[in-house]
């Protein structure tokens, strides 16, 4: 196995070496196919640990430059052992500036309440002129995928990487520590709101 392309991909990943090794072996070393299998494993762990309670972590702080736009959002962790990792507070500070930038409404979909979404739904219509059908419903699946990645701050994509959505990037960490991480709460300030 190529050391190289073993390094490439951790680096890509943040995952182990020795499982940027197996998931090469595993996709006979592509490297495109190396990185989903090591995506969705992180994703297995992630799913793995949802249960657990996070009661540690911290709260980030960002005032993004000039003072007119802050943010405060709530991480929580495991364990104080990870809280205090520089990874972990890569991921606070990657969250405080993603909110800042995008200014999302809420954290999740499910945090979605259905008045809004018919509220949304009915705004389309009217935009489109049309009452409803097969049509209408198409392009409503398609809307309601581009309101949630504006409005939940999950299925954003991150604006480090625009390939990879802010669910992504938490899972990927969730992998790398092997504990529940949590995005509990966030608020944004921005001057004369």
């Amino acid at each position: 196995m190529d050391i190289d392309l073993i390094k490439d991909l951790r680096e890509k990943t943040g995952a182990g070496v020795m499982e940027c090794r197996r998931a090469l072996v595993d996709s006979k070393g592509d490297f495109s196919k190396a990185v989903q299998i090591l995506k969705e494993k992180g994703l297995e762990i992630a799913l793995k640990k949802a249960s657990r309670q996070a009661k540690e972590g911290q709260v980030e702080a960002y005032v993004h430059l000039g003072g007119k736009i802050g943010v405060l959002v709530e991480i929580n962790c495991e364990t104080d052992f990870v809280a205090r990792n520089e990874l972990f507070k890569k991921l606070c500070r990657d969250i405080a500036m993603q909110i800042a930038a995008t200014n999302p409404l809420y954290l999740k979909t499910e945090d979605v309440s259905k008045e809004v979404l018919e509220k949304e739904k009915q705004a389309l219509k009217e935009t489109l002129g049309i009452k409803s059908g097969a049509n209408f419903d198409k392009t409503w699946e398609t809307h309601l995928v581009q309101f949630n990645q504006a409005s939940c701050l999950l299925e954003q994509p991150f604006i480090r990487d625009e390939k990879l959505a802010i669910k992504d990037y938490l899972n990927s960490v969730i992998a790398q520590f092997g504990e529940n991480i949590q995005i509990r709460r966030f608020v944004r300030y921005q001057l004369g709101e």
